[in-house]
């Protein structure tokens, strides 16, 4: 799964000021980054007039616009999604995901807090990833100041990142390697430990599995019939 990061931090103690610093140092690096905000109090992106604004007045459920360069997606839901199945959305497309709020989620989180804003911290230590700061709090978690993005990504990056940039699943078919997403290699992963598990005397968590399939002599592989 894509490593999940949020933002938090009490009203107005500079969240977004701070995601727009570490976005693009994370981005410089290599690093493709998804984005999610919180809005608990609802919100509508769409443009009244625009036409997809038209089509979901009519009625649509799901109403998708694309162009050659970007594609937006408005869809109505019964209920809010949870953050694990927003990054489900996203994960195949980022190296890793960012959001802002989530203070009461499950993922590792980065707090910003600014002195004259408070002088308490709304989480506990065993949550803190980092906290970003212009004060002094005891806890025993990294310390950066508020224009400290690039320390705060090189944290991030030696904790979740560079252990993923080099691939552990491969796919070479005719001696050509196959680029494989991040996604893909946790799939193939998964299903081939999976199948191990079910060989008598075969271990599931070895550290090189090497599996190689080739044609049978004539050319095809006969399936069976039902």
């Amino acid at each position: 799964m894509v490593p999940v990061i949020s933002v938090v931090g009490k009203s107005d103690a500079g969240k977004t000021t701070f995601l727009l610093k570490l976005i693009p140092e994370l981005a410089r690096r290599g690093y493709r980054v998804g984005t999610v905000k919180l809005d608990t109090h609802g919100f509508d992106i769409d443009v009244p007039g625009k036409d997809t604004w038209k089509m979901a007045q009519a009625g649509s459920h799901v109403v998708a616009i694309s162009s050659p360069q970007k594609l937006a997606l408005i869809k109505k839901v019964d209920e809010e999604k949870t953050l694990d199945e927003i990054a489900g959305l996203m994960s195949s497309d980022v190296d890793i995901i960012l959001t802002e709020g989530y203070k009461r989620g499950n993922k590792p989180k980065i707090e910003v807090s600014r002195r004259e804003h408070s002088t308490e911290l709304l989480c506990e230590q065993r949550e803190l990833l980092a906290i970003v700061t212009d004060n002094q709090f005891e806890v025993k978690v990294p310390h950066f100041g508020l224009d400290d993005a690039p320390g705060v990504a090189e944290l991030i990056e030696h904790r979740f990142l560079l252990h993923r940039a080099q691939d552990y699943a491969t796919l070479i078919i005719d001696g050509q390697k196959v680029p494989l997403k991040s996604f893909v290699q946790e799939v193939f992963d998964r299903t081939v430990r999976a199948l191990i598990s079910t060989l008598r005397g075969a271990n599931r968590e070895g550290s090189e599995i090497v599996l190689t399939l080739r044609k049978p002599a004539g050319g095809q592989i006969e399936s069976e019939e039902e």
